[in-house]
């Protein structure tokens, strides 16, 4: 019987507790095939229910009514309690700073001694910060890191070189390390459309500081490219203040009256046809982001055959080459030069080992070696 006990983030399971299918809903429609039973313990969700909730028939969530900092304490409670009733074989928890999941994680191996793995998807601030908050948790990061990582029976990280490197230079042992990938796609959506080329960029993700979004529209003030802006986020209101008003805003651009009228924003897709279809519709994705542990969006841009402009962050060094796409510094004319050189970029890049069900399966079964 194998069971296995998660404990993630706020970004995870904001989806799941808001009814929204996002990408951790659609990772367990796949992966609780596996298990004969998954518990989920997460942070307290502003806004929704608190409790627990039962997706799928053996997915059982439990939403914390506790604040943040307290997590850790309901993580110990919640996860010692559901042990004695469905004894789980293997922990898997999603760190990031401050660390109260990896905290949470040893507290309670060294009650129950069950096997536990780490899941550091990717450093904030690391190669380059957005903001002061991005940069004190790297400094954090480097500290904490060793610390929270020792009792792991494993660090899962899901690219090849930027988290790697970063965890061994601070402590964490590379035999550790395991390279498990986090994404897959569906390539029966995610494939080349005869469409109408309507933009010239399109970005997606979510509108958040670290994802290059000033960038962005440094590069739309800098040229005519036609831009689309897909997603939402904390930043969402701003940028459409600033694309209305071309007043300059959070984003604080050189000329505080430029002309925004090149770029549109979208919202959020309602799911992965209508971001496949307007992905089709565009001639090259910009992914300008200062930190990333992915992004998933790299991988659905190439298998639409769609090139990629992107900097050196999460996947990009692992995917990305002169045969689709160009990874550019943080520099609005490198990425207009870059456009003009791959605006018409033919190619076929092959994704097979990131097709969906095929990487769930690898990542259930990797899990199952460490029980």
């Amino acid at each position: 019987m194998a069971k296995l006990l998660m404990i993630t983030g706020l970004g995870s399971v904001t989806d799941l507790a808001s009814d929204r299918k996002g990408a951790f809903y659609n990772t367990l429609e796949e992966f609780h095939k596996y298990w004969d039973r998954i518990d989920i313990i997460s942070p307290c969700v502003r806004g929704q229910p608190i409790g627990e909730k039962i997706i799928f028939g053996n997915t059982h969530i439990h939403i914390s009514k506790w604040p943040l900092f307290l997590h850790p304490l309901f993580f110990l409670s919640k996860g010692i309690e559901l042990y004695r009733i469905n004894h789980f074989n293997l922990m898997t928890t999603q760190d990031y700073p401050p660390f109260y999941n990896g905290i949470g994680a040893r507290l309670l191996w060294m009650k129950i001694r069950v096997p536990y793995i780490l899941e550091i998807m990717h450093i904030p601030g690391h190669p380059r910060s957005a903001n002061f908050r991005e940069w004190f948790y790297k400094q954090l990061t480097k500290v904490f890191v060793r610390f929270v990582a020792k009792k792991a029976v494993a660090v899962r990280v899901i690219n090849k070189i930027q988290v790697p490197d970063f965890l061994t230079k601070h402590g964490v042992p590379r035999e550790k390390l395991k390279y498990i990938p986090a994404f897959y796609i569906d390539l029966n959506i995610f494939k080349p459309l005869d469409l109408e080329k309507k933009y010239d960029l399109i970005f997606v993700g979510r509108l958040e500081p670290n994802k290059g979004l000033d960038l962005l529209l440094e590069v739309a003030q800098k040229s005519n490219l036609k831009i689309l802006i897909v997603g939402t986020g904390p930043l969402y209101n701003d940028l459409r203040s600033q694309i209305e008003n071309y007043n300059g805003g959070l984003f604080g651009l050189k000329d505080r009256h430029c002309n925004l009228s090149n770029i549109s924003l979208h919202g959020f897709a309602k799911d992965f046809l209508e971001v496949a279809k307007l992905i089709n519709e565009s001639r090259a994705l910009a992914m300008l982001s200062y930190n990333e542990g992915g992004p998933r969006v790299v991988l659905e841009a190439l298998a639409c055959g769609v090139p990629v402009i992107a900097t050196s962050v999460g996947i990009v060094p692992d995917v990305i080459n002169r045969n689709n796409g160009v990874i550019v510094d943080w520099s609005a004319e490198d990425v207009i030069r870059a456009f003009e050189e791959i605006k018409d970029l033919k190619f076929k890049t092959d994704l097979s080992q990131f097709e969906k069900k095929l990487a769930i399966k690898n990542y259930a079964d990797k899990l199952k070696e460490l029980i």
